[in-house]
């Protein structure tokens, strides 16, 4: 079975100029995990994930430290809302992964898993020529388990 039979589409996506507070919209509204990133010509350049919204700990240069980081701002104890605030209008090309993993529309179910297995990641991006035409995630799996393809 290839990818194209299992994944979710139409994929939705956004312009690497978008907002974060668009990006954020569209993935609520849509039920969204993931949103890809596309340029000007369409061709994926990134992925933004709910965990982007969630932040991460970064060490200190030649420490054993790591502090918690949100938007690439260090998170205060305070003002969290105000962070979010800020970065509602910052570009979606600020905080994207750029290092994304892609399986072929073409490439097999097999493929898909091995790739978030590999990775960890629960959403792999399916393209063709390197634009983005849908998106294989564990719910994809699941529905394949009782044979509702869509």
């Amino acid at each position: 079975m290839k990818a194209k039979e299992i994944m979710t589409q139409p994929v939705r996506v956004a312009h690497e100029d978008c907002s974060l507070e668009a990006a954020a919209l569209l993935m609520l509204e849509n039920n969204m995990g993931c949103l890809p990133i596309v340029n000007a010509k369409g061709k994926l350049v990134g992925i933004l994930t709910e965990s982007d919204f969630a932040g991460q700990e970064k060490g200190i240069p030649f420490s054993l430290y790591k502090f918690p980081q949100v938007f690439g701002e260090w998170m205060p104890k305070d003002g969290v809302e105000k962070m979010f605030e800020a970065a509602r209008t910052r570009k979606v090309s600020e905080f994207m992964n750029r290092r994304v993993t892609t399986i072929d529309v073409e490439d097999s179910v097999e493929a898909a898993i091995s790739a978030m297995q590999r990775t960890g990641y629960h959403r792999i991006p399916v393209v063709s020529d390197g634009a983005p035409v849908g998106i294989i995630t564990r719910h994809d799996l699941l529905r394949l388990m009782v044979g509702r393809l869509h």
